[in-house]
């Protein structure tokens, strides 16, 4: 969804002379050649890469090694990457331990995702008037996050600065979580469903369906973003779970002024 938003609007804007676009997946590939862009489409991650002057990676967290592997081998010197990836703190940690030293990494995170995914759903507006967080790290160049921060706004973004620790609490309850309980509410009433014999969802009320679209949302991604914010996690879960005990605790007792 955000690769192909990206790619959509770039176009559109002739922000680049050139551009490479790698898609692993033949049926994404189809899909792509149909939007009738001014771009090459690539089968490998390879030599093509040299040719590169910036590079956004738009994959889940677990494909981020591969990528920079790649870039080690094939990119130019002092190439500038970006990302779109939602947890920052660990991902940087590992690879800045096996990127080349010359590669610029200013790592993103913009804030405009949906539930549904896949180029399909691309649109060149998707980033209009909503957030762009750009990470700042320790040896991160102004130039380069100049560059990054112009990236975003020229895609109509509004674009903010923070550190990934910061980055990371922040989203943890603001989106990490939710996405948790959404998975959580519909496994529950699944579940409820599978007990009790009823089609609950058929006749759920607007709260559940709610739920259940940000639930379809892509299972890979979700997953690699809660194992690589595992810490913060586990912190509002409990959280959570301590404040679910209490309305637990209320109902139970039928108290009549509930905690919220």
């Amino acid at each position: 969804l955000i690769g192909s938003s990206i790619l959509k609007k770039v176009c559109k804007k002739k922000i680049a002379k050139k551009i490479f676009v790698f898609e692993k997946s033949k049926k994404n590939q189809k899909i792509l050649k149909r939007f009738k862009l001014k771009f090459q489409l690539i089968k490998k991650m390879d030599k093509k890469i040299s040719e590169c002057d910036f590079i956004v990676i738009c994959a889940p967290l677990s494909e981020y090694k591969k990528i920079f592997l790649a870039c080690n081998r094939f990119s130019k010197k002092n190439i500038l990457i970006t990302d779109v990836g939602s947890a920052k703190k660990n991902t940087i940690t590992k690879i800045n331990k096996i990127k080349r030293k010359d590669i610029k990494w200013i790592s993103s995170h913009p804030i405009a995702g949906s539930e549904v995914s896949g180029p399909l759903n691309g649109n060149e507006n998707l980033f209009l008037n909503k957030w762009s967080v750009i990470i700042k790290q320790k040896k991160s160049q102004n130039k380069e996050i100049k560059k990054v921060l112009k990236f975003w706004k020229l895609l109509g973004s509004k674009t903010v600065n923070m550190d990934a620790d910061q980055h990371d609490k922040i989203f943890a309850i603001t989106s990490h979580l939710p996405h948790l309980i959404a998975y959580n509410l519909i496994l529950t009433a699944t579940n409820f469903k599978i007990s009790n014999k009823d089609n609950v969802l058929r006749f759920s009320a607007g709260g559940l369906r709610d739920f259940s679209r940000i639930a379809a949302s892509n299972e890979i991604m979700w997953r690699d973003i809660f194992f690589n914010n595992k810490s913060n996690m586990l912190k509002v879960i409990d959280l959570f779970i301590k404040n679910l005990k209490v309305f637990k605790r209320d109902i139970k007792s039928n108290k009549k002024n509930l905690e919220i």
